[in-house]
């Protein structure tokens, strides 16, 4: 699975003194569910985390687990992070086998990849691509 959520207002709360321990401590959370974590990655406002779906969770359970978790340890990490909130929906994407090198790769150069393309006009290319239906208004609460 392809997950990706943005934070509230996609504000840029991950930056460079909390990004690579957020990006670990999500993969743990990942690992502790049995969701083999293969790339977890992002950007300021943004996260991406390529994963093995287990069996024994849904997907909705393990983004509750995701959030959840993250959002109360980031709010240990300093005042900066007080007001820190995800975005309430997010983006499950199913990853043909063949492919998990190409989405390895897309989440590995993120801060490249934002230069030129904002998290906005990339979740909604992601919508697009596969065909999913969408009300603008609900997508970015």
């Amino acid at each position: 699975m392809h997950i990706t959520f943005s934070t509230k207002n996609r504000y840029p709360f991950i930056d460079k003194h909390i990004q690579e321990e957020l990006f670990s401590y999500l993969g743990g959370i990942c690992k502790n569910l049995e969701c083999n974590p293969i790339i977890v990655g992002g950007h300021q406002d943004h996260v991406h985390i390529l994963c093995l779906l287990s069996r024994k969770i849904a997907l909705m359970k393990l983004i509750e687990e995701l959030k959840t978790h993250s959002s109360k340890w980031i709010k240990t990490k300093g005042q900066q992070y007080q007001k820190f909130y995800w975005q309430s929906g997010y983006g499950g994407f199913s990853i043909h086998p063949a492919q998990i090198d190409v989405v390895k790769d897309y989440i590995s150069s993120q801060d490249k990849h934002h230069q030129k393309r904002s998290f906005k006009d990339e979740y909604l290319a992601f919508l697009k691509e596969y065909n999913i239906n969408y009300d603008e208004r609900y997508v970015w609460d």
